[in-house]
C-alpha cells in the first residue's frame, strides 16, 4: 500500500483525487461503485501492477477528495463517462479498462477502451427501465434513497463512519436491503452483527475518512437519483472484450430479471464479446471477499486482450 502514489489531476476544471502504482505502458482504469472509494480496488491495484500494468484509481467527482461539481443535483452518470474520457486523456492514457460509466465510455468512446471487467453489475443502459423499482416494495434501498432528503435524514442520524459500516454490513449479505413501513434503511442494520472477515476496521476508518470529507451528497445524485435519466443512446454496442464477475451470493441477483438477464445470455445483446464467471460464494464486495480468485481473473483477461 505504501508503493501507491497520490496526486490530483483538473479535469473539466475539477481536481481529482488519483490513486496509481506500476510503471508499465498499457494502464487499467479501476472505477468505484458506493459506499466504496478509491481505496476499494486496492487489491487489485497492486496484483495489476505486479502484473506489469500501470493501475489506476481515482475518486470520483463528489466523492473521496475529490471536488464536488457546483451544481451536484444537476448531475447524471454521463458526467462521469465524460470525466473519465478526460482523465484518461489528462493522464496521457490512450486505452482504458470497470460497471454502468465503464461499459458506456466504451460505447461512446471506444477508440480509449480494450476491455472492461464489471463485478456484479451487467452492462445496463440509464434510463425509466433501467432498474425495475416498481417489482420490488416500496422499502427498497433504491427507491428510498431516490426520494430527496429521505437518506440525508436517515444518515445523519449516525457519525460517517457508523454510516459507512451499516451499508458495507447490509449490501454483504445475499438479501436485498428492504425496509417496512415504518423503518428506514438504516434501521435494517443489527448493532451486534460484525464486520464482514475480509474487511478489518481500518480499512472502515479508511472509508470513512474519505467520506468525512466528501459526504454523501453526491454519492446519493450519481448514481441512485440519476439512474432513471434517459442517456440518449439506442441499442448501444460495447465492442470491445468483456468480462463479468458474478458473486452468486450477491444480493443484485435477486433484482427483477437480473438472474435471467445475465444467464440466458440477454446481456451479450449490448456486449456481445462477454464472458461471465460466477463465483459461489461471492458477495456484493466480492473483489474484496476474494481478492486472489478475482485477481487472477481480471489478471488472465487482461493478459489475454492487451497484447
Amino acid at each position: 500500500m505504501e508503493n501507491i502514489k497520490h496526486s490530483h489531476v483538473e479535469v473539466k476544471g475539477l481536481k481529482l483525487h488519483v490513486a496509481e502504482i506500476g510503471s508499465g505502458p498499457k494502464a487499467v482504469v479501476f472505477l468505484h461503485g458506493f459506499p466504496e472509494i478509491w481505496y476499494t480496488w486496492r487489491h487489485q491495484m497492486i496484483a495489476a501492477a505486479n502484473a506489469g500494468y500501470r493501475a489506476i484509481a481515482f475518486d470520483f467527482r463528489g466523492y473521496g477528495l475529490s471536488d464536488h461539481p457546483a451544481d451536484p443535483e444537476k448531475e447524471t452518470l454521463y458526467d462521469l463517462v465524460d470525466e473519465i474520457a478526460g482523465l484518461l486523456d489528462s493522464l496521457t492514457i490512450t486505452k482504458d479498462f470497470g460497471a454502468l460509466p465503464a461499459y458506456l465510455v466504451a460505447v461512446v468512446h471506444p477508440e480509449k477502451v480494450i476491455g472492461v471487467v464489471t463485478l456484479g453489475v451487467p452492462f445496463t443502459l440509464p434510463g425509466p427501465s433501467a432498474i425495475q423499482n416498481h417489482l420490488l416494495p416500496n422499502g427498497f434501498y433504491m427507491t428510498r434513497w431516490k426520494e430527496p432528503g429521505r437518506a440525508e435524514a436517515d444518515f445523519a442520524r449516525f457519525d460517517v463512519k457508523s454510516v459507512i459500516r451499516n451499508i458495507y454490513t447490509l449490501f454483504s449479505k445475499s438479501d436485498i436491503p428492504i425496509a417496512a413501513d415504518d423503518q428506514e434503511i438504516m434501521d435494517l442494520f443489527d448493532p451486534s452483527t460484525p464486520l464482514p472477515p475480509w474487511f478489518s476496521e481500518q480499512d472502515l476508518a479508511t472509508y470513512a475518512s474519505l467520506y468525512e470529507k466528501s459526504g454523501f451528497r453526491y454519492a446519493l445524485q450519481v448514481p441512485y437519483r440519476s439512474l432513471g435519466v434517459d442517456c440518449g443512446l439506442t441499442d448501444p454496442k460495447v465492442p470491445c472484450p468483456a468480462l463479468l464477475i458474478v458473486g452468486e451470493k450477491d444480493y443484485v441477483l435477486k433484482f427483477p430479471g437480473m438472474e435471467d438477464y445475465i444467464r440466458s445470455g440477454t446481456a451479450k445483446h449490448f456486449v456481445p464479446n462477454l464472458d461471465i464467471i460466477y463465483e459461489p460464494e461471492g458477495s456484493h464486495f466480492v473483489h474484496e471477499q476474494l481478492p486472489e480468485k478475482v485477481n487472477h481473473h481480471i489478471i488472465q483477461f487482461l493478459n489475454k486482450h492487451s497484447s
